[in-house]
């Protein structure tokens, strides 16, 4: 084994895509209406998020706004999308009351990507409602993706998925430190024999940074996996807290999910490599330690 050791909600409006009236019997062919769809009331319009807090968990958001003038009850949520191996849905099994002018958030559970899909691939959603009445519908229609979430992460997991193919990439161990001194953290690099594979550095976090260390925000790695190697390689990172305001370790979201820089098979670009939770936990009471405002302190 070969050791290396060193002494980002917006308000909806404008992005939405609106969506059609409840659909006629003779509706034209091309609105890509499913059998026994009968469209949305007027002025209900959806579009697809997922947010900070959303990342870590793997989920999504599906934001259903109510324009119409009568209270609506959103049963079943299903977004089909051809990046995406399976449909997501719900994580929860629950109904969602959404009275008029009222926005409400469907949380859905994101499948594993699917590699490749095609380039003019959008977000589809499917939604069961009640209506006052108690008149039932369901309705298939375009959802809008305005933060443009949905193309990065594709591209990052297919990436990732290929990366794997060559080298198991992963956060092995962490060792805290006193206040004023860099802790560690084991990162693993094992080569699978398959593909050619540089890993460039491992980025900052807004979290973590490595200290006098960091070059262009980013620990630099320089390690060639080649093809067919065995070398197993452990690259222990000199950490320290980014910063040491206490809601910054309170409201973390992001700040123990690393970008690794690679360059796979000539082809220069990112995947996100995660402590784990566990790790996680250790990680930020370290830092509340390290910075003075943790129980240890």
């Amino acid at each position: 084994m070969r050791t290396l050791s060193t002494g980002r909600r917006r308000p909806f409006g404008a992005a939405f895509v609106a969506l059609v009236a409840l659909a006629a019997a003779g509706c034209s062919a091309g609105t890509g209406a499913e059998p026994g769809d009968t469209g949305l009331p007027d002025g209900v319009e959806v579009e697809i998020v997922q947010l900070r807090a959303d990342v870590s968990t793997r989920t999504a958001q599906v934001s259903v706004h109510n324009g119409s003038d009568e209270t609506l009850v959103i049963g079943d949520v299903r977004v089909s999308d051809p990046r995406f191996a399976d449909d997501a849905t719900r994580d929860v099994a629950r109904e969602s009351r959404v009275a008029p002018g009222v926005t409400v958030n469907v949380r859905v559970q994101l499948p594993e990507v699917a590699c490749p899909a095609p380039d003019d691939a959008e977000p589809r959603v499917t939604l069961a409602f009640t209506r006052e009445d108690g008149a039932t519908g369901k309705a298939t229609v375009p959802a809008a993706d305005p933060l443009g979430f949905i193309a990065p992460l594709h591209e990052r997991e297919c990436r990732a998925q290929s990366v794997a193919d060559a080298a198991t990439i992963a956060f092995e161990h962490f060792t805290p430190s006193p206040a004023g001194a860099p802790a560690r953290l084991d990162l693993a690099i094992e080569p699978t024999g398959a593909g050619s594979l540089a890993i460039e550095g491992v980025q900052e976090t807004n979290l973590i940074s490595f200290g006098t260390a960091t070059v262009d925000g980013a620990y630099p790695v320089g390690l060639d996996v080649s093809t067919g190697g065995s070398d197993r390689t452990v690259i222990s990172l000199p950490i320290v807290p980014f910063r040491c305001d206490p809601h910054a370790v309170q409201e973390d979201k992001r700040g123990t999910i690393f970008d690794v820089r690679v360059v796979l098979d000539g082809e220069p670009g990112e995947i996100e490599v995660f402590v784990g939770e566990d790790m996680r936990g250790k990680i930020l009471s370290w830092v509340a330690d390290w910075c003075g405002f943790g129980p240890g302190a």
